[in-house]
């Protein structure tokens, strides 16, 4: 198995929009590499892990939640400021599916960041670790799941990812893309723009 952990730098790992292309073109391209490349991430055959450091904010969450596997340095916070640009969360919505449904809405609502240690006693990660540690605890998870037959291990994954998808993930993350599109529509009704920004509200949520 090649090395199957994704990891962020020191600085805060996010993700932006492009909205150069009309309120459709918009759809699309979101649907494409932010809705669906999430999709395509969390249903690979390869087990993968995160390594998380610092702040992971808003598009940065659409890269670590479709992982199998989360390890966060004892720094890590996770966030989504979205609410603070007028769209109620980020296109992949596995706030309620991470957190449960009440600490998802107070994420948005307050658009305060989740410690390691609090998104870890939700179960959101697997383990928190010291910062200096980061790398090499996830390196060796990952080669310890690497002795497993890779066959056992796609259909243990795909056992799991179906299973919440006969819960209902999967139709509920589709529907929740399409609410955050509703924001867009709507600051763009506002302001011309795709979303109402709040520079400081932002940076305060990091």
């Amino acid at each position: 198995m090649e090395d199957p952990h994704l990891r962020g730098s020191h600085r805060p790992f996010a993700g932006g929009a492009d909205g150069s292309r009309g309120l459709l073109g918009l759809y699309n391209w979101e649907a494409k590499r932010y809705f669906g490349c999430s999709r395509r991430w969390r249903d690979i055959p390869k087990p993968s892990i995160a390594a998380v450091q610092g702040a992971c904010i808003a598009g940065g969450l659409l890269l670590v939640w479709p992982c199998d596997l989360i390890v966060a340095a004892d720094n890590a916070r996770f966030s989504d400021p979205v609410v603070l640009m007028g769209i109620g969360g980020v296109e992949y919505h596995g706030h309620t599916w991470e957190l449960g449904p009440r600490k998802a809405k107070e994420m948005l609502f307050t658009a305060k960041p989740v410690d390691a240690e609090e998104a870890h006693r939700r179960g959101m990660v697997n383990r928190v670790v010291p910062l200096a540690e980061l790398d090499q605890q996830a390196r060796a998870l990952a080669l310890e799941i690497a002795k497993m037959h890779p066959h056992a291990l796609a259909m243990a994954k795909r056992a799991v990812n179906q299973t919440l998808d006969a819960m209902g993930q999967h139709a509920a993350l589709q529907s929740c893309f399409d609410i955050h599109q509703l924001g867009h529509a709507s600051a763009y009704a506002q302001t011309g723009e795709f979303v109402l920004m709040d520079h400081r509200g932002i940076k305060a949520a990091r």
